[in-house]
């Protein structure tokens, strides 16, 4: 009898394993940036490029530009070249450090949020 209850609690833990997994493998995560995260860029204007793992729902993503003195624009999303990726522009940057804030909209319905780090190199 104890044998078998053994095996029930690990079959459990393989079947929550693998539910916690998939519900993890529905969310788009970026696999490639442009700026990468943390390089350093030359301004004043730059093509920001996002590559995810899955297909996004543009027209329901947000890109946000945060300057160095923290205030923030809204960067307009360009039609999709392509089902994962996001691209935009961002215009008159002064040197210092910015942040790329996207959030996306998995074709599942999840969303995912994060953020791109980078710097304006001065003159």
């Amino acid at each position: 009898m104890q044998r078998r209850r053994g095996g029930r609690l690990i079959g459990a833990v393989f079947v929550l394993f693998f539910l916690l997994a998939g519900t993890a493998a529905g969310h788009a995560i970026l696999v490639e940036s442009s700026p990468a995260a943390n390089a350093e860029v030359h301004g004043p204007d730059i093509t920001i490029h996002l590559r995810y793992n899955s297909r996004i729902d543009g027209s329901r993503s947000r890109l946000t530009l945060v300057r160095p003195d923290g205030s923030k624009d809204s960067l307009k999303i360009e039609e999709q070249s392509s089902p994962n990726t996001l691209t935009s522009k961002a215009t008159g940057l002064k040197p210092g450090s910015h942040q790329i804030q996207w959030q996306v909209l998995a074709a599942d319905g999840h969303i995912t949020r994060g953020v791109v780090a980078f710097t304006v190199a001065g003159k």
